[in-house]
């Protein structure tokens, strides 16, 4: 019996990253032996085990077989007779398929060193097409250490797609490892490996319909709509906003994929028309509530944002309660993040003046401050109580207007 350290411990190990998962793999076991010495059986599908003491997990040596189409479709052999070698051949990609014994060493029968030292990912063996989620695992690896896909395996991924295996692909796990992609260090990478395998287009239509449609140059200088939202996710990334602000980054022009081509390159109402396809999308891969929420109003918003210095009192108001952000401010100044990443998520802006977060910020503390009880108590006709809550909150936005500092 022996016992190895495996994946990305080794990995990240060896990149000089700090170890936060440890996987452990038992060579020459059995299930009675691992229970005898006090591990507790955890695996439903295979034998695993929780450490005693640590309650790290601890895999037999295993083989697998493909059964059926998915990531479910799949027979596992464990025996002692399992050598560590098969074990790891097994894995995706040749950097998580490398060894640690108790001393030390590396085992890495398949190179994976190699491919480190030169960023690469490169799948292990012919085996890595039997199970779609390592096209979206390898994407988000691509977008976490910006690594190349050799040629070989991107083509591998091209013939996945091709023949269906990405299809069967189920709702939970393709946002599972979409969340993790945007939260990667350049999620951009993710989503264009994907749409370069062919896989964008089948996961996520709605994302890869928007490369090759145009927009203004002079508001947009990188003219291409991917090309834009890419660099809106990357902002967000490069200043470690949370999930729903990148999602909303990222779904925040989807509108403009339905723009008719005779109106090209303006957009006028691509907000609304934005507001089906996000639905759409966050049902069928059973977004969260608070993804899908805020990346509505932004979709929907985003553009009065940018306009805020020139919009009424009466007109901010009527946005404020249109996101409710008299009510859930925090969404709101969210929203404020995901609209300052639409703005620097420009060719040539990203470092562009963009007082609105600020200005909007302000104005709605101002109409939050607003005493609305006190002025319900003072109101001798109870019908006028929301005419002169909103007229008190328009005139202290008004009154906040006066003291903004004017763009640069």
């Amino acid at each position: 019996m022996k016992i190895y350290q495996v994946g990305g411990a080794v990995r990240d190990r060896l990149l000089g990253l700090p170890v936060t998962d440890h996987d452990w793999v038992v060579v020459g076991a059995t299930p009675q032996d691992m229970t005898a010495r006090g591990f507790r059986p955890v695996g439903k599908d295979f034998p695993v085990f929780l450490h005693p003491e640590t309650h790290e997990e601890y895999a037999l040596a295993r083989t697998e077989r493909k059964i059926g189409r998915g990531y479910h479709g799949f027979t596992f052999h464990a025996d002692r007779d399992v050598t560590l070698e098969e074990d790891l051949a097994r894995r995706d990609l040749t950097i998580n398929a490398m060894a640690s014994d108790e001393t030390g060493q590396i085992i890495d029968p398949y190179h994976g060193q190699d491919d480190l030292k030169n960023r690469i990912l490169r799948h292990v063996s012919p085996a890595f097409a039997e199970d779609p989620v390592r096209v979206l695992r390898l994407a988000r690896f691509a977008a976490r250490f910006g690594f190349a896909i050799a040629p070989e395996t991107l083509q591998l991924m091209r013939t996945m797609v091709a023949n269906g295996e990405v299809d069967a692909l189920v709702a939970e796990r393709v946002w599972q490892e979409m969340a993790r992609g945007l939260m990667e260090n350049q999620p951009s990478r993710f989503f264009l490996v994907l749409r370069e395998c062919g896989a964008l287009a089948r996961i996520l239509p709605e994302v890869d319909a928007l490369f090759g449609v145009p927009q203004r140059a002079d508001y947009h200088p990188e003219i291409d709509t991917g090309d834009h939202v890419m660099r809106v996710i990357d902002y967000a990334a490069a200043h470690q906003l949370p999930l729903p602000v990148r999602f909303a980054a990222l779904t925040h022009d989807l509108g403009k994929a339905l723009t008719p081509d005779d109106v090209l390159p303006r957009h006028i109402g691509h907000e609304a028309r934005g507001e089906k396809p996000l639905l759409a999308l966050s049902e069928r891969l059973r977004v969260p509530a608070d993804c899908r929420d805020l990346a509505r109003i932004t979709c929907l918003h985003h553009t009065k944002v940018h306009v805020a210095g020139e919009m009424r009192p009466d007109t901010v108001l009527k946005m404020f309660r249109e996101t409710d952000a008299l009510r859930r401010p925090d969404r709101f100044r969210l929203m404020l993040d995901a609209c300052l990443a639409d703005a620097r998520g420009r060719l040539g802006f990203e470092q562009c003046n963009y007082p609105q977060v600020d200005w909007l910020a302000r104005m709605l503390d101002a109409a939050l401050a607003v005493d609305a009880g006190a002025i319900a108590q003072n109101c001798t006709d109870k019908r006028q109580i929301p005419h002169a809550v909103d007229a008190a909150r328009s005139a202290a936005i008004a009154a906040c207007k006066l003291t903004l500092e004017p763009a640069a």
